[in-house]
């Protein structure tokens, strides 16, 4: 357990907040350099792209910031660290990987800070690390303890049935479990994590792909849908992405019981009538397809709650347009959701009113109709945004300059960390 945090000691780490915004990406950087290099398990278990790309150093030095800016406030921190909770379950983190991690941020604090770095500074700082181990500890033991009783322990194997392109770029890969034990069902919009042995690092590496398409009653198969990734630069490829895109049917991986905190509860009777706007940029439509099917009654799904939905997707052509006829199809046939395509470029096989609503156009909000599309004068309406982090900042800040309460816009970011624009 860990030691009580003295009110001397919360000043201290609040004093300690100018000094993390001058130096926090290089206290994490430092961290991250002697924690992977001195403990080579823990390979298995960063992803070596964020490391690369230096997201993973920014992620953590902003999350000890907001730890030191609200430390004598938690509950402000409550999304965060459910946020990151469940990503760490995912990856299978331990309570004893706490105390290595601790052990390295204090001493990455002392090396970088020299002097400036009292003792009466690495005290509060140790106790305070203690007693945010202490609250991921506790809320990751729950999430375990749940995922146990549904018979799931660790990672699991699962065969790859079927795989089917969407796009060029991205396919639905169908993924059965290796000697046909029950799936547990899952929300709509959550993930799994999937872990594969890397032969040109020799370790294993994970990463998170979202569920697309709705759990089933008695499902048998998980469904991903995957980008092949090139990582925006050419010497930083998707390394897992690539590596799936190259399994053949039948192959297996290794995947880890479905988490997030990016979700829809379809039979949730409180969202009875309340209104759900579905936006997506590209891959991005991954979770919100799982979440549109949840919401319209389909044989082996628990019936949904009456709700209004509007689909808005956007997408550089129709050709990288993922899941467009299933889509066009729910929409067919139900009688509470209405769809939006643009398209950046239109070609002589579209057809505008059926395959998209705008075209030469990024998505725009403003050529939607406020109330039956966007439902802003309905204070309960919900809206669930993904999609590329930029493309996702100004989508919450259109909708924020229309009244919308910041609590009611979720975001999934595909990446480290979480969207930080306020």
């Amino acid at each position: 357990m860990a030691a009580a945090i003295t009110p001397e000691q919360v000043a201290i780490v609040k004093a300690t907040v100018p000094v993390l915004q001058e130096h926090g990406n290089t206290i994490t950087s430092v961290f991250y350099q002697h924690l992977i290099s001195e403990n080579e398990s823990l390979r298995n278990v960063f992803s070596k792209t964020s490391q690369d790309t230096l997201r993973q150093p920014r992620a953590l030095a902003s999350s000890v910031l907001a730890y030191a800016t609200y430390i004598d406030d938690l509950p402000k921190l409550a999304h965060a660290v459910e946020r990151i909770a469940h990503k760490h379950v995912s990856l299978q983190v331990t309570p004893e990987q706490y105390d290595v991690v601790g052990a390295y941020l204090i001493r990455a604090i002392g090396e970088v800070l020299g002097a400036a770095a009292t003792p009466a500074i690495v005290d509060a700082w140790t106790v305070a690390y203690g007693v945010l181990a202490s609250v991921f500890i506790g809320r990751e033991g729950q999430m375990y303890r749940a995922n146990a009783a549904e018979g799931w322990k660790g990672w699991r194997k699962f065969r790859i049935a079927r795989k089917v392109a969407e796009t060029p770029s991205i396919t639905s890969f169908y993924l059965e479990p290796v000697g046909g034990a029950p799936l547990p069902r899952y929300l709509p919009g959550q993930y799994i994590s999937l872990q594969l042995h890397v032969p040109a690092l020799g370790y294993l590496q994970s990463r998170q792909y979202s569920l697309s398409e709705a759990a089933r009653e008695s499902g048998k198969h998980y469904r991903i849908s995957v980008k092949r990734d090139d990582g925006g630069r050419p010497e930083l490829p998707g390394i897992i992405s690539n590596l799936l895109h190259a399994k053949a049917e039948g192959d297996e991986v290794e995947l880890s019981h479905a988490q997030g905190e990016f979700y829809v509860d379809p039979t949730d009777v409180t969202k009875e009538g309340v209104p759900a706007v579905l936006i997506s940029g590209g891959v991005g439509a991954t979770p919100l397809l799982a979440i549109l099917e949840s919401l319209v009654p389909g044989e082996g799904r628990p019936r949904p709650v009456a709700r209004p939905v509007t689909w808005i997707h956007g997408s550089r052509s129709s050709a990288e347009q993922p899941f467009a006829e299933e889509v066009r199809q729910i929409v067919k046939e139900s009688g509470n959701v209405a769809s939006h395509v643009f398209l950046q470029s239109v070609g002589e096989q579209d057809k505008k009113g059926e395959t998209y609503s705008f075209g030469e156009s990024v998505i725009d909000l403003a050529k939607l109709d406020r109330e039956k599309d966007l439902y802003l004068g309905d204070e309960r309406a919900e809206y669930f945004v993904c999609g590329p982090e930029p493309f996702m900042i100004a989508i919450r800040r259109h909708l924020m300059g229309w009244g919308v309460d910041k609590k009611r816009i979720n975001l999934e970011l595909f990446a480290t960390g979480d969207v930080t624009d306020e």
